[in-house]
């Protein structure tokens, strides 16, 4: 009897203790952070199905007290990152979680300063700007931002010679000389160092890259005609102490990415290195030319935020970059520099820039920009020689008002450019004066209602007077998820033949002008639409679309068919056109998956004398991706990019030229794979262009007359010496391997 009483104590107790033990109360724990390791303050995080929740301290730290381990689920959100769940087991309790947010790059409440010259959200701003942030390039790490651009729909970076490399960035089919690059809203990317000066930003210190499709010229001036591109780098207050990024290729390309912030008294500072090297020549197409340019480089930035009183900004950045780079005959090295023995292009590219931005003192809101560059090209192509000097210095005054329901803005510009090279066309030194005068009212009519009316006055020393209008109206539903942009504006142009297209310098082809070229002249509307789905799962989704046609008066189209021997420079007796749809689609969630897709239909032409003319080196259609996955438990992320890029008309020589007068479609992919440590370190790999394009397959050549550059061959059947037929990377399938690392204490 006390034997059966015993058993049955025991199995009571037994039924009571497991319940006890299955559901037992203990503490979870951990860190939540960002992709960069930074801790993120005021994070919720919550246990689903409950009221148990907490927030996370200035460190990013967070505790919740007596928890029922069983089916526990924490659910974690924060300000401008997407929502984060994850599923806490047994073996996890009393543990030190680290949980890793992903930002949300489509966030609309996001600071951009792009399309009205001051800082406002992306949400607020009647202008249409596309945001991407350092991460996003991360997805495909590149030695420079001129090839980070190819995974952005409707950007596409062009090379314009096979032998030397140099290209330009188009942007909704229209050509590198109406792309305004910026760095920090300087103009300092412009004219000569289109070609060269896109190179040697270190990736290290930008913090995101701002773009805006359509003419920009009311506020930025000349060259802002189909788009800007703005980057913007670190604060020193916001970047980290120390950041390495480094990788190699299977080429033997090397690039080092060095960046650091220190105090001095109550000014801080932020200093980034680049270093790229690759000196391998390669000939894999057999035309006894490299099929990547030889190059080493160096870049070095400084810029200095200084504390002042009020909240007031004083900035200063410097920049200096020095390149060596050459391509042409295997055999070539500097004794033939210049010579017609062995053919090669070499180019010696030397550039400083400054800029900053003082506020003035006073109540008032007055600010000044400024910036200077320093532009000195020692080249030669074959035994032409090119050597140009450029210098720009830039002023910029603006006073910001808001009375009742209108936001002004109105400035003062002045820029002066020097510019001197040894062609024909330049018999003298020139000397460009530009001062202009901008307004710009936004006007709130309602809250969910935005008018922008704005216009810039310029006097051209050369050309006289030039003005700007735009109109931009913006919408927005009562939720914030919904935005409607339709703009209108004008846009101008100066063209330098010399400093803007490659094809004038390289190859025999002889340049002719056909009169004085005249500015060029645009008038741009856009419609863009922006919507934002979000699921109780923790997906969010967003499509972001837009409608764009400019029609160009007097606009500058080289003619590569009148005469294969020439080039033939003129204003279009007739208009031109560029008209199409883009359409972005953004998908995140939770569980760690994450794609960007988009695509661009285009149509740009000319038209002269009644007959249209599809634009040389332009696409019919693009698209690129960006998909990936974040496996936080293992601290691994995959990304896989990409583009197609379709059909465009190519310059050939003629009806004897064998090479196709038009491209057929092609795609560059990538995948990588990037292990995360806790310390802030990052080792990442993978493969470029998987599919081992490169554009000559099923060409012939791609080099017209590659075996007899100079001529010397008295034979006239033959087609001349032309490196112009290029339009994609001659670069094949390659690994790659790196390092990255953030000391952020």
């Amino acid at each position: 009897m006390t034997k059966r009483y015993n058993y049955r104590l025991a199995l009571i107790a037994l039924l009571y203790i497991f319940p006890l033990a299955l559901f037992a109360q203990t503490t979870i724990q951990g860190q939540i952070t960002d992709a960069d390791n930074q801790p993120i303050f005021a994070a919720s995080v919550l246990v689903e199905g409950s009221t148990i929740g907490t927030t996370t301290d200035k460190d990013g730290y967070f505790q919740l007290d007596d928890i029922q381990i069983a089916k526990t689920t924490l659910v974690v959100r924060a300000v401008g990152y997407l929502p984060y769940k994850q599923n806490i087991h047994e073996s996890q309790k009393n543990s030190q979680l680290r949980i890793i947010l992903q930002k949300d790059n489509r966030n609309l409440d996001e600071v951009v300063v792009s399309g009205t010259l001051r800082e406002v959200s992306k949400l607020e701003s009647p202008i249409p700007v596309e945001v991407y942030s350092a991460k996003f390039f991360r997805a495909n790490p590149a030695p420079t931002i001129f090839e980070s651009l190819q995974n952005i729909n409707g950007v596409r970076p062009q090379i314009n010679c096979s032998v030397c490399n140099t290209g330009d960035i188009h942007i909704n089919g229209l050509e590198g000389p109406y792309t305004m690059v910026l760095i920090d809203g300087m103009p300092i990317v412009s004219g000569l160092s289109t070609v060269y000066g896109l190179n040697g930003i270190p990736q290290a210190l930008i913090e995101r890259v701002e773009i805006v499709k359509g003419p920009a010229s009311t506020l930025y001036g000349s060259e802002a005609v189909g788009g800007l591109i703005n980057i913007i780098t670190k604060t020193p207050e916001n970047a980290p102490l120390f950041s390495l990024e480094t990788f190699g290729t299977t080429w033997q390309e090397y690039n080092l990415d060095l960046g650091g912030k220190f105090k001095v008294g109550s000014a801080q500072s932020l200093l980034g290195v680049n270093y790229f090297n690759y000196s391998n020549p390669s000939d894999k197409n057999g035309d006894n030319f490299t099929d990547v340019t030889l190059q080493d480089r160096i870049s070095i930035f400084n810029k200095w935020n200084f504390a002042r009183k009020d909240n007031k900004t004083f900035s200063l950045a410097g920049r200096y970059v020095y390149e060596d780079r050459w391509g042409g005959e295997m055999n070539w090295n500097r004794q033939y520099r210049g010579g017609d023995e062995v053919y090669g292009e070499s180019i010696y590219t030397k550039r400083w820039e400054v800029m900053g931005v003082y506020d003035l003192p006073g109540s008032e809101d007055f600010s000044l920009s400024f910036s200077a560059n320093g532009h000195d090209q020692n080249s030669v192509y074959g035994d032409t020689e090119y050597v140009a000097d450029q210098r720009i210095f830039f002023g910029q005054l603006t006073w910001h008002k808001q009375i009742k329901n209108h936001d002004l803005l109105t400035g003062l510009a002045y820029r002066y450019t020097y510019y001197d090279d040894n062609t024909p066309a330049t018999t003298e030194v020139s000397h460009t004066h530009l001062p202009g005068l901008f307004v710009q009212d936004e006007i709130t009519l309602h809250p969910q209602h935005k008018l922008l009316l704005g216009a810039r006055y310029d006097y051209n020393s050369i050309h006289g007077s030039i003005l700007s209008p735009r109109v931009n109206y913006k919408w927005n539903s009562k939720d914030k998820t919904q935005v409607l942009r339709i703009g209108v504006g004008n846009g101008y142009r100066v063209a330098n033949v010399f400093t803007e297209d490659h094809a004038a310098l390289t190859g025999a082809r002889d340049v002719v002008f056909e009169g004085d070229l005249k500015p060029e002249t645009s008038w741009n509307t856009n419609i863009n639409y922006v919507k934002k789905f979000y699921s109780d799962n923790g997906s969010v989704f967003g499509i972001d679309a837009s409608a764009f046609y400019t029609y160009f008066t007097n606009k500058i189209i080289p003619d590569y068919d009148t005469d294969i021997n020439k080039i033939i420079y003129s204003n279009l007796d007739g208009h031109a056109v560029s008209q199409g749809i883009s359409v972005n689609l953004d998908w995140a969630h939770s569980s760690g998956f994450k794609a960007m897709i988009g695509g661009t239909v285009m149509d740009v032409y000319s038209e002269e004398g009644g007959e249209r003319e599809w634009q040389m080196l332009t696409e019919k259609y693009m698209g690129t991706w960006t998909i990936g996955y974040n496996w936080n438990r293992l601290g691994l992320s995959f990304d896989y990019t990409g583009n197609v890029i379709g059909p465009m008309r190519l310059p050939v020589l003629g009806e004897d030229d064998p090479r196709p007068d038009e491209s057929k479609a092609w795609s560059i992919q990538n995948i990588q794979v990037t292990k995360h440590f806790r310390n802030g370190l990052e080792i990442f790999g993978g493969v470029k262009n998987l599919l081992n394009w490169k554009p000559t397959k099923g060409i012939p050549f791609i080099i017209s007359r590659a075996h007899d550059p100079f001529e010397k061959i008295d034979d006239p059947s033959l087609l001349p010496f032309d490196p112009s037929y290029v339009y994609g990377p001659n670069q094949g399938i390659r690994g790659f391997l790196g390092v990255r690392y953030n000391l952020f204490r």
